[in-house]
């Protein structure tokens, strides 16, 4: 299952070098990683972000926000993101630092 490159391209753009980021190919996809814990990536044209059960209903509310499910079984705190969600680059980038602050509430992960 193929990803969107040029949206990946874009993500790493907002990200640039900042320590503890990793990618890992996850979900048929990409995942972008901080301290070892997913917390936005692709799979074919969507956008997976990871804004925690907090901002869950709140993300639902934007376009192009649906809840983020694989095999008819709800991902808690994950929604996909369709292309019209995503589409310019204030839009992106406001998907990225929210799946990033979440992922900065978490503990790091144990190699």
């Amino acid at each position: 299952m193929a990803y969107n490159e040029q949206l990946a391209g874009r993500i790493r753009g907002i990200l640039g070098d900042s320590p503890g980021l990793t990618e890992r190919k996850m979900f048929g996809g990409i995942a972008f990683m901080l301290n070892g814990n997913m917390f936005c990536g692709i799979t074919r044209e969507d956008l997976m972000a990871r804004v925690g059960p907090e901002r869950f209903e709140e993300a639902l509310a934007s376009p192009g926000a649906r809840p983020m499910d694989f095999a008819a079984r709800p991902m808690k705190g994950m929604v996909f993101v369709a292309p019209e969600g995503y589409v310019s680059d204030e839009q992106l980038r406001g998907w990225v630092e929210q799946t990033l602050d979440f992922a900065r509430s978490l503990p790091a992960k144990k190699k």
